[in-house]
């Protein structure tokens, strides 16, 4: 289940799966796919299965098929090494894939710039659209919304019988919003909230308000 919100005067779609889609521009917002970070680490000897990295990209083909956006802008960290199998597997998938696409660079996004422009995915170290700016860090923008990703925010929740979980989340202050971790193998960072952010956590497939302001 989806959950909508408004933003500077504009509709969003937030997603399960941690994509946020922009209505007016029928874009979907991507942070942190962190492709390639499996054969990165079973290279390295960890014992990581191999069809985890599959994975990231049913999940990006579910959310395209549920959401049907004419582009896509990912937040930074669409790549999380240096090139390895998982390039070729991307490479294919965004042949097949019917939507414009633009990188936002992030620290992990160490991939030559030619090698996606070669895709035709333009790189740039942000973007300003609309009421917005696009960047993969957390900005603090007097001129703009600031929309990002990066942290990988999560939200500490407690039931009444004392459990407890870590669930990622959208993050929404005054002046941004900060995207969930989209990859399935990142880790989280906890945000405590104020009164005035507005929360929205991932419950298996479902966007929920946990805050009081919505």
């Amino acid at each position: 289940m989806t959950e909508n919100v408004q933003i500077a005067n504009q509709n969003f779609v937030l997603h399960p799966s941690g994509a946020a889609l922009w209505k007016e521009k029928s874009t979907l917002l991507i942070a942190d796919v962190h492709l390639g970070k499996i054969a990165h680490f079973r290279k390295n000897g960890l014992a990581v299965p191999p069809h985890i990295a599959d994975t990231n990209f049913e999940r990006l083909n579910t959310v395209i098929s549920q959401l049907q956006p004419k582009s896509i802008y990912f937040l930074g960290d669409l790549f999380h090494s240096y090139l390895n199998a998982e390039w070729f597997v991307f490479e294919e998938w965004v042949q097949q894939t019917p939507c414009d696409m633009i990188l936002v660079q992030g620290n992990h996004d160490i991939i030559a710039d030619h090698k996606f422009e070669a895709l035709g995915i333009p790189v740039k170290e942000e973007l300003e659209e609309g009421p917005f700016c696009f960047t993969h860090h957390p900005e603090d923008i007097e001129s703009a919304f600031n929309i990002c990703g990066h942290i990988h925010p999560a939200v500490r929740m407690r039931g009444g019988g004392g459990q407890a979980a870590t669930l990622s989340c959208f993050f929404i202050s005054e002046n941004q919003l900060i995207l969930p971790a989209f990859g399935i193998f990142t880790g989280k960072h906890r945000l405590t909230p104020t009164k005035e952010d507005r929360v929205y956590a991932i419950v298996e497939n479902e966007v929920v308000c946990v805050s009081n302001t919505r």
